[in-house]
C-alpha cells in the first residue's frame, strides 16, 4: 500500500496519457448549488499535486456560482482503456491570479477571445449572435495580447478523500481509499 495518493495518481495519469485515445485529463466536475441541487459536467485537469486538482472557468457561468454558494466538489476521472477510475472529494479554493493569468496566457488566442466572448451558460439567443460577438471581441484585441478576463479564473479542489478503483474479474474490483488525516492520509480498502 501506497502512502502518498498523488503519487499513485501521478502513476494512474501517466498511464492514461499512453493508453487513452482522448483527454486523458477529463474530468466529471460535480458541484451543488447552495439549495443543494446537484450538477455534473466535464472539465479539463490544467494542474495537480499536493495542494490540489486544478481547472479553470467563467466565474458567472452555473458551476462558478455554484461553486460561489457551496465551495464544495467531487471529481471522477474514467480512464476506459485502463478500466481504471478515481473520485475525489473536497473543499474547493480559488487558484491564485498569477497561475490564472499564467494558464490563461498558454491557451490559444481562438480560446482566449471565446472566453472573453462567451456569456457561459446563459441563453443564447442565436449563433449568429454569439459569432458577431465574438469577431466583435477579435477585432477589439486585433494586434494585442488578449488579457484575462476579470470573470475567468481557476479552482482548486483540495481533496479530503481520493479513491483509487481498478477493474478486477468477476466484480472483485479493488477500491483504495485515502481519507486526509491532520498533514497526512489514511487509507484502507473499500468493499466492491
Amino acid at each position: 500500500m501506497a502512502s502518498d495518493p498523488f503519487l499513485l495518481f501521478d502513476e494512474w495519469l501517466a498511464n492514461a496519457r499512453a493508453s487513452e485515445p482522448n483527454d486523458p485529463e477529463a474530468m466529471a466536475l460535480a458541484t451543488a448549488d447552495a439549495a443543494c441541487n446537484p450538477s455534473v459536467r466535464m472539465v479539463l485537469l490544467k494542474s495537480h499535486g499536493p495542494g490540489g486538482f486544478v481547472f479553470y472557468t467563467n466565474d458567472e457561468s452555473a458551476k462558478g456560482e455554484q461553486l460561489a454558494a457551496n465551495p464544495r466538489a467531487a471529481l471522477l476521472f474514467h480512464w476506459k482503456s485502463l478500466r481504471r477510475q478515481v473520485r475525489i472529494e473536497g473543499t474547493v479554493e480559488r487558484a491564485p491570479i498569477t497561475q490564472a493569468d499564467a494558464y490563461f496566457a498558454s491557451r490559444s488566442r481562438d480560446s482566449q477571445l471565446g472566453a472573453w466572448a462567451s456569456d457561459q451558460s446563459r441563453p443564447l439567443e442565436s449563433c449568429a449572435l454569439f459569432e458577431a460577438r465574438y469577431d466583435e471581441i477579435r477585432w477589439r484585441y486585433d494586434g494585442r495580447d488578449v488579457p484575462r478576463p476579470p470573470h475567468w479564473g481557476g479552482y482548486r479542489v483540495v481533496p479530503e478523500r481520493i479513491e483509487f478503483w481498478s477493474d478486477r474479474p468477476h466484480r472483485l474490483h479493488e477500491r483504495r481509499l485515502f481519507v486526509r488525516d491532520g498533514e497526512g492520509w489514511r487509507e484502507g480498502l473499500l468493499y466492491p
